[in-house]
């Protein structure tokens, strides 16, 4: 007779085996090409993260991008610029298509360069000789000749915030050859040389009048060019009130600092600008922003601000989609969760971390969706009281104050197990790099618990939510498994896509294959 201790029935035998190892050198499933650019290009913001370093991001994304098609390179490009709301990796992608992709290049870099901003993060990129040129090129040179002759005065004033390189260094690098009179003004005075005071745009003409007699109203300009100025408080508060959204979030305690928040009709006024639909809208808000405002508002900030900044998350989280059937939500709160979301960046590194990002994901999905089951894990499932009627503020930072512990993404499902649950939707947030639950053989721990609890939910989905940088995942990619990576909202869509049966067979990467370039 054979021997039964090893022909015996094995629950998971059918499953894929892990063909890889994660950071935490357990055995994972590794992404494919498509969706290894993907994650990267969402997640990674060329930082150091818990896992991994920038140079390491940078080089793994160079090598995806050499074992994906051009085309693919583009539309990643266009998805997480404009969905993801990424800055640093569309550029980059920008300027890989430079060498991979030419064709490509003016259609990408019409809808990822659309600031100063990204229009300088670009030429760093092309200037550095990361991706295997320090010359700009005569396309690229071209496009970044055409932004300079076509932009508004508005977005040149915000170009020439910043240096590595500045707007004057990108300037004299492409020398461009400015069709109008007020341009070819702004461009001597951005680079020093002389200029007629008279031929400088409006914006711009005030502000250098500004600087000669501060007694005169304070021109709209970016608030950078104003910060090294002597001004009062009522000066103070015109920069205030003619501050664009993403300014009046990031500069809430320079304002109180310099009383603007005495006066309570300006209070309200401001208060009016954070919640306003339109204005959160059209900054392209990551609804963390919003949570580092809320965490960051010194003692000084009147109460009507900090609500409106939930008001606002309440808001920018609109578009959380209605999940039909019993939901399951599984934040990652082990200890490497404490890190930084964005990488370390030295002074300018985020106060939020990947905890407040996986909390305020599962606090947004609990806010729509009352009923869901929220089981935070790290070593295993963790207890906390929510309250759905709370605000998503209020939750996310009851998730966020647990913290610690090693990684065991089964944890969550050999919890739902053990209690014989149901499901029909099942959602981990995480880094994915589980090491506590780690095997020797055969298909990761959390497959094993995906496959028992779908004997008793043959209809449910599992849909992994990674926020980093990372090469491998805990749950391979089938039918009934999504994996997913990003922090902004655009997640949420591509979830109830998902659960709606409305995604292709690739799932995440035909989303991005659907992107129109």
């Amino acid at each position: 007779m054979a021997n039964s201790q090893i022909f015996q029935s094995i629950r998971g035998c059918m499953l894929p085996h892990a063909n890889s190892f994660n950071e935490q050198a357990a055995p994972a499933y590794e992404f494919n090409e498509r969706h290894l650019l993907a994650q990267y290009a969402v997640t990674g913001c060329l930082n150091a993260t818990f896992y991994a370093d920038a140079v390491s991001q940078l080089e793994t994304l160079l090598e995806a991008c050499q074992n994906v098609e051009p085309r693919f390179i583009a539309k990643t490009a266009v998805y997480c610029r404009e969905r993801g709301y990424m800055k640093d990796t569309p550029a980059l992608l920008t300027a890989i298509l430079t060498l991979r992709g030419p064709e490509y290049l003016p259609t990408v870099f019409a809808r990822v360069i659309g600031n100063g901003k990204m229009l300088r993060n670009v030429v760093q990129i092309l200037r550095s000789g990361a991706i295997g040129r320090k010359s700009l090129g005569t396309r690229p040179k071209k496009l970044i000749q055409n932004w300079l002759n076509t932009t508004s005065e508005q977005q040149l004033l915000n170009a020439a915030i910043g240096t590595q390189p500045s707007l004057a260094d990108v300037i004299k690098m492409v020398h461009p050859k400015p069709n109008e009179v007020w341009r070819e003004a702004f461009f001597a005075w951005v680079i020093g040389k002389p200029y007629d005071l008279e031929n400088l745009p409006p914006l711009t003409k005030a502000y250098e009048m500004y600087k000669r007699d501060t007694s005169q109203a304070v021109p709209e300009v970016p608030f950078q060019l104003l910060t090294a100025l002597p001004l009062d408080t009522a000066q103070w508060t015109r920069i205030a009130l003619n501050a664009g959204w993403q300014m009046l979030r990031m500069n809430l305690n320079t304002f109180a600092r310099h009383g603007v928040f005495a006066d309570s009709q300006v209070v309200a006024a401001l208060a009016e600008k954070l919640r306003n639909p339109q204005a959160i809208a059209k900054a392209k808000v990551f609804p963390y922003q919003l949570l580092a405002a809320y965490k960051a508002s010194a003692q000084g900030i009147p109460p009507e601000l900090r609500e409106a900044l939930q008001d606002a998350m309440e808001i920018a989280l609109a578009n959380v989609p209605d999940m039909a059937g019993k939901v399951v939500v599984c934040p990652d709160v082990s200890g490497s969760m404490s890190s930084p979301v964005t990488g370390g960046r030295g002074s300018a590194t985020t106060a939020v971390r990947c905890i407040n990002v996986v909390a305020l994901m599962a606090a947004a999905l609990l806010r729509k969706n009352p009923q869901t089951l929220v089981l935070p894990f790290e070593n295993d499932v963790v207890n906390v009281d929510l309250n759905p009627r709370d605000t998503v503020m209020t939750n996310a930072q009851k998730l966020a104050a647990i913290g610690g512990g090693g990684t065991n993404c089964s944890a969550p499902l050999r919890r739902l197990n053990r209690n014989k649950a149901t499901a029909d939707l099942v959602i981990l947030v995480s880094d994915n790099e589980s090491w506590l639950d780690a095997k020797r053989h055969g298909a990761t721990a959390m497959m094993d618990e995906w496959a028992l609890f779908k004997k008793r939910n043959p209809k449910a989905k599992l849909v992994c939510v990674d926020i980093q940088p990372n090469r491998t995942t805990q749950a391979a990619e089938r039918q009934d498994i999504l994996n997913v990576g990003g922090f902004s909202d655009a997640v949420f869509s591509v979830i109830a896509a998902f659960a709606a049966d409305q995604l292709q067979p690739e799932h995440w990467v035909g989303v991005i294959e659907e992107t129109v370039l």
